[in-house]
């Protein structure tokens, strides 16, 4: 590999290094949310228990682990390994 494309595949792991960390803090802000809105659900009076609205709340909380889940399976340090292997 010549030393060009050696130095796109280092830019593009900055890029990703960056967006990792973006990643992350996304990840951590929708924790909070997701715990606020939990919070929320218990919190609900047993006159509301099986209403639409807990139905709402249970649902966007499972959407919410949902994502990060999604967020978490991002691997940046795969993503390294492979972009180092490359530019050998």
């Amino acid at each position: 590999m010549n030393r060009d494309r050696r130095k796109q595949i280092a830019a593009a792991r900055e890029l990703i290094d960056k967006g990792k960390a973006l990643l992350d803090e996304a990840r951590d802000m929708l924790e909070t949310v997701k715990d606020d809105e939990q919070a929320a659900r218990d919190n609900l009076p047993p006159s509301l228990a099986d209403s639409e609205r807990a139905a709402a709340m249970d649902a966007a909380v499972s959407e919410l682990e949902d994502a990060i889940s999604a967020l978490e399976s991002f691997d940046a340090d795969e993503i390294g390994t492979n972009l180092d292997t490359a530019s050998e």
